[in-house]
């Protein structure tokens, strides 16, 4: 009996001795497993010390962890440092950072991705309902009012009946947000303090007008959608912390407002701005960029803005093709941002496509500058093959092709029917041409069709020769994908191993 309950005790004493910082456990791979025998419900982040997502995360999620104790729950918050403890992150797929799993009962094998925001409420939130039902059952108003006090955005369903039809598909749809607290109650007291006069849904929100009713036919994608309608601020700035919301909706169409937020007029522009955004509730996601931080310059680099250009409008659809437009004015009135987006709406908008100018010395050296005002005269020239690089000046695949890329052009400089060029697509856009991933290979032959053959082959310089020479049918490909995803140049996060396409890498960024 002494041996087992010493070996108890010892056991007990390792996992007690597990380091805390700022009430989130630090796990390593010889304490993962104590950690996981001790805490039924474990959510762990694997981050890298250099990831400025995770600094950005760091605060919040030490606030979710200390709430999460200050309430005597038994869920904990751990943290990985995945640049050291290697295995731990190939043992449950770390690719990007900040990756966030939820462990429960000591599964190792089948952890939840964290699939919410990254403010310390979501978290909360989004750990409860892996918890509990997907509403609580509210019977008294210190209940009811403490519900409404816990997050910016909480739900309550009023049914008279709450083991009726109407409120179990109430809950039903409950079930569909990981991030809002859901309350139900029957109780009459509830339903006088809110001014409920019959069955329905109403959404309580910490911002604009503070409540919205829903009373319509009892339906499980109808008040989905009402909620997911009502849950965002009419106007949202954007943040490390409100991007996950941002991207993470149905509504892919955003107008976005660039402003200094140290601006004299930036109050009287945000009114503006908010006030049209109420003609486009559920349609249209109004953004505003605080345009002097220092993290959203990658932002106004992608839509071709300049800090002394703001404020400034855009437009943008985040569907396969991320598409921008550009208003008439910029002056930002209520009418103008309506005429804007209903333009948009009404299909009467041509893309925004950005161009640099064209370079004085642009056919100078042995590869040429392509810029948007250039590019279609020199790619479909009838009479010679071009060979194109779209690279970003971030991507540390294109500054490794750069050298080869040169020695490329050095070898056709004085050949009349061959150009090799590159284009800076991030600040150069083309109509006819699509790029999804850097640095892109294309390949235009000389023909008056416009054809457009892809490079997918090895980065070589025998390999582009072999290409080049055989007119663009050998050597363009191979089975295996080289277009793997890329840091930047400071080294800055990514959160998935897929190509470093346009879309990813500016969520990213934001």
């Amino acid at each position: 009996m002494w041996p087992v309950r010493l070996l108890c005790l010892a056991v007990l004493a390792s996992a007690a001795d597990i380091p805390v910082e700022d009430e989130v456990l630090v796990l390593k791979k010889d304490n993962f497993d104590e950690a996981l025998q001790k805490y039924q419900h474990l959510l762990v982040e694997f981050y890298a010390p250099w990831c400025g997502h995770c600094k950005a995360l760091a605060p919040e999620y030490a606030k979710a962890a200390a709430k999460l104790k200050e309430e005597g729950s038994q869920i904990r918050l751990a943290k990985v440092d995945a640049t050291e403890e290697s295995d731990l992150a190939q043992m449950f797929s770390v690719r990007g950072y900040p990756t966030i799993k939820f462990f429960k009962n000591g599964d190792k094998s089948n952890p939840k991705d964290y699939s919410a925001g990254r403010q310390h409420e979501d978290i909360v939130n989004w750990l409860k309902k892996r918890m509990g039902p997907a509403a609580d059952t509210i019977s008294d108003a210190d209940a009811a009012e403490k519900l409404v006090d816990s997050s910016d955005v909480v739900v309550i369903g009023f049914f008279k009946d709450v083991e009726g039809n109407d409120a179990q598909t109430f809950l039903q749809a409950a079930e569909a947000f990981d991030e809002v607290p859901f309350g139900i109650t029957s109780t009459a007291d509830l339903f006088t303090k809110y001014e409920v006069k019959k069955d329905g849904v109403v959404l309580f929100k910490k911002f604009d007008e503070g409540r919205n009713t829903y009373d319509g036919e009892v339906k499980k994608e109808n008040i989905i959608e009402f909620i997911k309608n009502n849950q965002l601020p009419l106007v949202i700035e954007f943040t490390e912390q409100t991007a996950p919301k941002i991207f993470g909706g149905d509504i892919k169409t955003h107008v976005l407002m660039f402003i200094p937020k140290s601006s004299t007029t930036f109050e009287g522009n945000l009114n503006n701005f908010k006030k049209a955004a109420e003609s486009f509730k559920g349609k249209i996601l109004f953004i505003y960029i605080d345009s002097e931080v220092e993290d959203n310059q990658r932002v106004l680099e992608f839509f071709g803005l300049k800090k002394e250009e703001c404020p400034a409008i855009r437009l943008i659809t985040l569907e396969e093709e991320m598409t921008k437009y550009k208003p008439e004015s910029e002056d930002i009135t209520v009418e103008n941002v309506k005429m804007f987006c209903n333009q948009f709406l009404e299909g009467k908008l041509k893309p925004h496509l950005m161009s640099q100018d064209i370079p004085e010395d642009w056919d100078k050296n042995a590869v040429k500058v392509l810029v948007g005002k250039n590019f279609e005269e020199v790619a479909f020239d009838e009479t010679k093959d071009v060979f194109i690089e779209f690279y970003a000046p971030w991507c540390g695949h294109c500054k490794q092709l750069a050298p080869i890329w040169e020695s490329l052009g050095e070898k056709y400089k004085d050949n009349d029917k061959i150009v090799i060029g590159k284009m800076d697509a991030t600040a150069n856009e083309i109509e006819s041409v699509k790029i999804h991933s850097f640095p892109t290979l294309k390949y235009f032959p000389a023909s008056a069709e416009r054809t457009i053959i892809d490079f997918n082959g090895e980065r070589t310089l025998e390999s582009f020769v072999k290409f080049l020479e055989s007119g663009g049918k050998d050597g363009g490909t191979v089975d295996e994908d080289l277009e793997d995803a890329e840091e930047d140049e400071e080294g800055e996060d990514i959160e998935s191993d897929e190509d470093d396409s346009e879309t990813e890498h500016l969520k990213d960024e934001l």
